[in-house]
């Protein structure tokens, strides 16, 4: 089986305006070929023992694994939350054209 060449980001964000502000970063840089913002819908969880509940959006972000660690450092460094969700899920398969797209669109 070969190594994937393209990967999943899944970060939340508090709203609309830096959901595009992060979105439109990442791909112009190169960091991401595409960013998938879904609707508002409620997170809940537990922040320094109190239970929370904050309206977000989340951001699906298809890279390639050469941009990975790049593209978290850029999250990270833009993110207003103390410690953002950056989760990273591979994708173990797909249409061969797609994935070898995303691979294009995120070398500079």
């Amino acid at each position: 089986m070969e190594s994937p060449i393209a990967l999943l980001i899944q970060t939340s964000v508090p709203d609309l305006l830096f959901a595009k502000r992060l979105a439109h970063i990442l791909v112009e840089d190169k960091y991401a070929a595409c960013v998938h913002l879904s609707p508002m819908g409620l997170s809940m969880y537990l922040w320094q023992d109190n239970l929370e509940g904050s309206e977000e959006i989340i951001l699906t972000i298809k890279t390639s694994t050469a941009k990975q660690q790049a593209c978290m450092a850029k999250i990270k460094e833009l993110h207003p939350y103390e410690v953002p969700e950056i989760i990273c899920l591979p994708i173990i398969g797909g249409d061969s054209e797609y994935l070898t797209w995303i691979n294009q669109q995120t070398t500079e």
